[in-house]
């Protein structure tokens, strides 16, 4: 028997529902000082691959407790009133996250099409992390 509903089918639905951007629009806006980018990838692939230079890490797992102002881990950048772009590697989570966010009340939300893999391919700037 399969599964009620997979994750092809909520991503599919997170993006009827959801802004996405292009890599080439996201990265015009890496400097603007109203844009916030969430990496949303997990530790390990930052320290791999790098980052949007200045992203907030906020690893998939721990995103309703960042954003929730009631939570003992709520990140203040959350409620900075900015627009919230989201990335992952290649759109799938970030589609997800910018959903979740939504739904929680957040409606500067979108994400970025094709992920950070597109990023590298249109040449966005990559902060390095870690050692």
């Amino acid at each position: 028997m399969g599964m009620k509903k997979g994750f092809k089918a909520l991503i599919a639905e997170a993006n009827e529902q959801i802004q996405t951007r292009t890599a080439e629009d996201a990265i015009r806006r890496v400097n603007e000082a109203g844009v916030l980018f969430v990496d949303i990838r997990e530790p390990e692939e930052l320290t791999r691959d790098g980052k949007v230079p200045g992203a907030l890490h906020a690893p998939r797992g721990m995103l309703e407790f960042y954003i929730d102002p009631e939570s003992p881990y709520h990140k203040a950048e959350f409620s900075s009133g900015k627009e919230i772009l989201f990335y992952c590697a290649s759109g799938g989570r970030s589609a997800l996250a910018a959903k979740t966010a939504r739904d929680m009340g957040l409606d500067k939300v979108a994400h970025v099409g094709g992920g950070f893999k597109a990023w590298r391919e249109k040449s966005g700037p990559v902060e390095k992390v870690g050692g």
